[in-house]
């Protein structure tokens, strides 16, 4: 099936926006109820100590002026040193709730990724094939690491820093309402007019910070997908194409990277700038007030004085300050939303349906010759069918006939498939398809797995329609091996008890054994314990097939599917492992598609595939006999594309 390239892209719209930022807010208040509220207070209390050095200086600077007056600077000794005393101890105060908040979020940051990073994993366990068919791994993985980052960024110091500064913002904000209504009037102005650059500038970083992410989502996806195909690419000398489209595609992350970056470094000194001119602007209003006498206008009812314009203008420089903090963290704040976003969008991808009710189960007869249900391995499976309307309870012993009646399919709406494909595999039969590349061998197996549903028709299996029987009964039942293998890092041992966990070292030998496999395993260099990393990169592609033949074997499914499991395979090899599949399929019904004509011959019935549509069927000498398309690819008249 052809791939869409998908990418998930930026928030729709601001709504969205703040939707995934409340919902991490909300997320992490779930996870951490007690921690969160604390680091909260904590935050509260440091910002509200930051603010109070401009209260101490007006109060210090006015004892100042009051025992100036009368000499009597014991006494101002007496007035003063309790306020620096009082201070110092709020300090002391601030510093640990500072270290306890940056603990605490600490723990609540790590602890908030972990689970995410598992529930995305959790749920990507749940979506259906067809997702990973029109998703390019690479950008499925940069979830795991860059979104998952800037979600880092948000909780650890996004958000604690715009709290923090926001808070001492509003605190500041009073204090200067109180002293001084006129000066802080002007201050308003000032931020007025930063709020203006800010939201001129912080709109151009914010767009280009949703696009950075999205560019390097796709310039992960190509890496992956170049890597994978490295021999391929070199293969056929296109290794100066692949660098062009990577330099084409990285190019465009450097466009989006820095214009965001530019943006947001274009910010940070106008701000800056900005508070300085105000501070000065402060500075020659307030002492053009004191000399000309103004009265002033305030809360507090006192009047102007150098006590109130030496700290307005300490709180000038706060107050801009914390404000070009806030300006500086919504650039990762809208980053770390572009992220969550893409993030959610994968928690909330649909997950494969399952309505399934009927399961499999190991089975044994009583007395009177009834299946009754076992909890021990038996190698006798039944279908447990619990019926609704009466309550009542029916075992169909699991044979492996599996019967497709007029099935239609396509994966892409408008763009069929199969049509009207019928097959009738009786117990224990081998049932072959063959035809080009694209003709559908593939997608039957696919919608007998149940990977994809059908649109029309029925599969049935063991007269059960495949809907009723629970997805993961349904594919215990039907071992696979595919063209393309997929081992994991771990031991031989370990890859080939990965189809059946509970399968002991003697089961998994035995397994090896029968698909030929146990040959070429001893001789490696630790035998059934040598390492396998990197999908088994140590191995030869036939010496991975036959390992995933042994793990099919090791999970004696009654129905087995052969994905052009020999087609990696030289001839001689072929023919050890012929020996062994024919072990393995005795007694099972067996699907087989093959592209090798002699690996097919002795099946019961050979179907010949085009265009989605079932040409031909009948066994080796009767298809021979008809002279038709499989006569004519048997003898060479036709290639299989």
């Amino acid at each position: 099936m052809p791939r869409n390239n998908k990418v998930y892209g930026p928030p729709a719209s601001k709504g969205e926006a703040f939707r995934s930022l409340f919902r991490v807010l909300k997320m992490l208040r779930q996870f951490y109820p007690v921690m969160l509220p604390v680091t909260l207070i904590c935050i509260l209390f440091s910002a509200a100590v930051s603010s109070i050095p401009a209260v101490f200086v007006q109060k210090v600077i006015t004892d100042i002026e009051k025992w100036s007056a009368t000499g009597d600077w014991n006494a101002a000794k007496e007035s003063i040193l309790p306020k620096v005393g009082l201070l110092i101890g709020l300090y002391v105060l601030s510093i640990t709730a500072m270290t306890l908040y940056q603990q605490l979020m600490a723990i609540m940051t790590h602890g908030f990724l972990n689970r995410m990073r598992c529930a995305m994993f959790d749920g990507m366990q749940n979506l259906p094939i067809r997702f990973f068919d029109t998703n390019q791994h690479g950008d499925i993985m940069s979830y795991y690491t860059n979104d998952i980052d800037t979600l880092r960024q948000l909780i650890s110091q996004s958000v604690p820093t715009m709290i923090q500064a926001g808070s001492i913002v509003l605190f500041v904000f009073a204090i200067m309402i109180y002293y001084s209504i006129w000066l802080t009037l002007v201050v308003l102005f000032g931020v007025f007019f930063m709020m203006m650059v800010s939201a001129k500038l912080g709109g151009g970083s914010a767009k280009y910070f949703v696009r950075q992410q999205k560019s390097v989502g796709q310039t992960e996806g190509y890496v992956q997908e170049i890597m994978n195909g490295q021999k391929v690419v070199q293969v056929f000398c296109h290794e100066e194409q692949s660098k062009e489209e990577f330099n084409r595609i990285n190019e465009q992350l450097f466009e989006d990277s820095f214009r965001a970056n530019a943006y947001a470094n274009a910010l940070a000194p106008i701000i800056l700038n900005i508070g300085n001119i105000l501070y000065v602007v402060i500075a020659a209003i307030g002492g053009a007030m004191l000399i000309g006498h103004v009265p002033n206008f305030s809360l507090s009812g006192m009047a102007l004085g150098i006590s109130i314009v030496v700290p307005f203008l300490n709180m000038t420089k706060q107050f801009t300050g914390n404000l070009n903090q806030v300006t500086q963290q919504l650039n990762a704040i809208v980053m770390a939303v572009a992220g969550a976003n893409r993030i959610f969008k994968l928690m909330d991808e649909k997950p494969e349906t399952d309505d399934g009710y009927v399961t499999m189960v190991n089975t044994t007869t009583d007395a009177d010759g009834n299946l009754i249900e076992t909890s021990d391995r038996t190698h006798h499976w039944a279908w447990k069918h619990p019926h609704s309307a009466d309550g009542t309870v029916t075992y169909t012993p699991l044979q492996g006939e599996v019967t497709l009646d007029g099935v239609d399919f396509a994966y892409e709406e408008g763009k069929p498939v199969l049509h009207d494909v019928s097959v009738f595999a009786k117990p224990g039969q081998k049932i072959a398809f063959v035809g080009a590349t694209g003709a559908g061998k593939t997608t039957i197996t696919n919608l007998i797995n149940r990977f994809y549903d059908i649109a029309d028709g029925k599969i049935r299996y063991d007269g059960i329609n495949i809907n009723k029987i629970k997805k993961s009964d349904l594919r215990k039942s039907l071992g696979i091996v595919l063209q393309e293998t997929n081992l994991f890092t771990g031991t031989v041992m370990d890859n080939i008890r990965y189809g059946r966990l509970d399968a002991t070292d003697e089961q998994c030998i035995d397994a090896a054994k029968l698909a030929g496999a146990d040959d070429f395993i001893t001789r490696l260099p630790d035998g059934y314990n040598t390492m396998l990393t990197g999908n088994g990169a140590n191995l030869s592609q036939g010496q991975r097939q036959l390992i995933a033949i042994a793990r099919a074997a090791v999970a004696d499914p009654p129905v087995m599917i052969l994905d052009e499991a020999t087609s990696s395979i030289d001839t001689r090899t072929e023919a050890i492992v012929s020996r062994g599949m024919d072990a393995l399929m005795k007694g099972r019904t067996v699907f087989v598609i093959a592209h090798r004509l002699s690996t097919v011959r002795n099946s019961d019935v050979i179907m010949v595939l085009d265009h989605g549509k079932i040409i031909e069927r009948g066994n080796h000498a009767q298809l021979i006999e008809k002279k038709g398309t499989y006569y004519q690819l048997y003898t060479g008249a036709f290639e299989l594309d």
